[in-house]
Formats: C-alpha cells, structure tokens, sequence
C-alpha cells in the first residue's frame, strides 16, 4: 500500500523472492505505467519490475485475498488511510509496515497506530527495519534488514517471503527497539547531514553518530526495547546508511539546512519526504513525556521548527554539561 520509492522496492523484493503483488498507487498514472511498462516513472524510471507486479488505485482490489499487507506511506498519513483501508483488509492478514516515524500529537510508534486504527492484535503486526536505501536494493546490491514481530512464527514467515539473493532478513520480536531506531535515526541524519553542509569533518560526524546511538538507546531502554537491538541492522546499521548515504532524504535535507537553506528551500531540492523533519517533533515530545534527554534531537527540531541557525545549535550542543559516558546511556540521564 504505498508506490513511492520504498514502496515499489519492496514489490520487486517480493515478486523477486516469487510472491504475486499488487501495489496500490495514489495515481492512475503510476498504475498504468506499471501494469503497462513494469516501471514507475516517478521513482525509478530505468529499474525493471518483475511481471509479478500489478497495480492498482482502487484500495479494495489491492487487499482483497491478500495475505500480506505492507504498509508504506509517509508516516503521517498513517492513520487516515489505514481507517479508509481497514474494512478490506482480511482477518488472518499479517500487516507490515515499513514506516519509520513517530506519529505527531499521539506520539505513537507505527505498529502502534495499526493496532489501534485496524483494530489488529500486536501479534498480526510487524515492521521492517534496517540500512534500506531504496536506489541500491533497486540496483540489487547485496544488504540485511531486520523483521520484527512479537509472534516469531509470524516474523519468519515475513522473513521466508522476502528473501532473495540480493535481499537478507533476519528476525526479532523486539518490535519498540526495531521501530525507535528506524525514526530516530532520521533526526539524526539531518543532524549529520547539517554538519556536512556547514563543512564540518569526520570527527564531528562520528560523534553525531555515537552520540545519536546512545539518545536512541536511552529512549528505547525507558520503552522497553531490549538494548542490543541498537547495535544491530535496525539501530546501528540504518543509523550510519542513512546519515552518511547521500542517497538518503535527511541526509540531503539536513545539508542543505546546513548550507543556509530553508526549510521550503531544501524541499524543494529533495523532492521527497523527510520523515525526520515532522518525527522530530514526535520524538523529542515522546522523550520528554518519558523523561528521557535528546539534546541532538532536541536541537534538530529548534533549527527545523523554531529558526534556530544550526551552527548556533552546534555551540549549544558542546557547551552542555559532561558527565560519564557510561552514565550517558542509562536512561534516566
């Protein structure tokens, strides 16, 4: 449900592993240039969809008989399609999301949104997450990605379905860990990708990396996550993918904040949507609700949202008070 990049990726995922997949497009037009052409033109013009891929407009048509269905709009749009979605999506489906955000005002996790708007119990929910930039899985080059379900059974079979040569799943059941890494990674990113705008080097990057694990592990440990789950695929992994690829959409966003930039202005540049900008938001509320400190999230959202000049907020981040770096992880500091 969902034909922007990720979306159509994960398609030619599935028909590659050899599962029949109809995806659900906004736009007659996407739909008819991949039933005609096996392409979408507006993602990946020159990438080849297996003939395994339809597509559709008509939401009903997608789901009906469908024993998978992988959810993959922007974040925020979640909750009202879903509520348009739900009366056809059939009773043993298993339902996927790919979404890494945190939902403004709720500040719930995506599978969380899907628990409550399609009426589903936990254990039919599960979500994909790990180094997955779209235009490289396109082109086949070798990567992991974790599935995350709370019934393993479930998670295995997801993991059996999307399997391909290019393409290695491996399981989890930590859920909270597997989704808190893939939405917070993109508000470090734009972070990183600021740093890289306004010229800064490696040191300063690596430490924007370190130091956005352990905002991401301590949010996480507070939720319950289980703290390995960020040194793996969906923490670590899609943590360094995402802030250092320029493939990536917060990455460009971040930099072109860093170049000066509005936040008008580097939209326009990366055509897409960057999760981190609105999650930011989301995150930073959902930290403080718990008690938990994320000051570079915290300083993403002053730049985005408040006008604060990111090299202001470069000087508010170092001139904070040090404390262990143990200490730091826990997640009451």
């Amino acid at each position: 449900m969902g034909a922007g990049s990720w979306g159509t990726v994960f398609a030619k995922i599935l028909a590659d592993a050899g599962t029949p997949v109809t995806i659900w497009a906004r736009r007659q037009s996407v739909a008819d240039a991949v039933n005609a052409g096996h392409r979408n033109p507006d993602y990946f013009p020159d990438i080849d969809l297996p003939a395994l891929v339809s597509a559709t407009t008509d939401p009903a048509e997608a789901l009906a008989g469908a024993d998978l269905v992988v959810l993959s709009v922007p974040s925020q749009t979640l909750r009202g399609n879903l509520a348009a979605w739900k009366d056809h999506v059939e009773p043993h489906a298993t339902l996927l999301s790919l979404m890494k955000g945190i939902e403004l005002g709720t500040t719930l996790r995506m599978t969380e949104v899907i628990a409550e708007v399609a009426e589903a119990a936990e254990s039919r929910i599960a979500v994909l997450s790990g180094p997955n930039l779209a235009r490289e899985i396109a082109e086949q080059q070798p990567t992991a990605s974790v599935v995350a379900c709370i019934d393993h059974g479930r998670a295995v079979d997801v993991q059996k379905a999307v399997t391909t040569s290019y393409f290695r799943p491996y399981t989890n059941t930590d859920v909270v860990g597997c989704e808190l890494g893939g939405a917070v990674k993109n508000v470090i990113a734009l972070a990183y990708g600021m740093a890289a705008g306004m010229g800064m080097g490696d040191n300063t990057k690596a430490t924007i990396i370190t130091r956005g694990l352990a905002e991401t592990t301590r949010l996480g440990m507070r939720l319950g996550a289980d703290p390995s789950t960020f040194a793996g695929l969906a923490g670590l992994g899609d943590l360094v993918a995402t802030c250092s690829s320029p493939l990536s959409r917060n990455h460009t966003f971040g930099e072109q904040l860093g170049l000066g930039a509005t936040l008008e202005e580097a939209a326009r540049v990366t055509k897409q949507t960057a999760e981190g900008v609105k999650s930011c938001r989301s995150i930073t509320d959902l930290a403080r609700k718990v008690g938990v400190e994320m000051p570079i999230c915290d300083a993403v959202e002053r730049v985005c949202h408040e006008g604060l000049d990111p090299r202001a907020a470069v000087a508010l981040l170092m001139g904070r008070e040090t404390k262990p770096e143990t200490d730091s992880l826990r997640s009451d500091t």
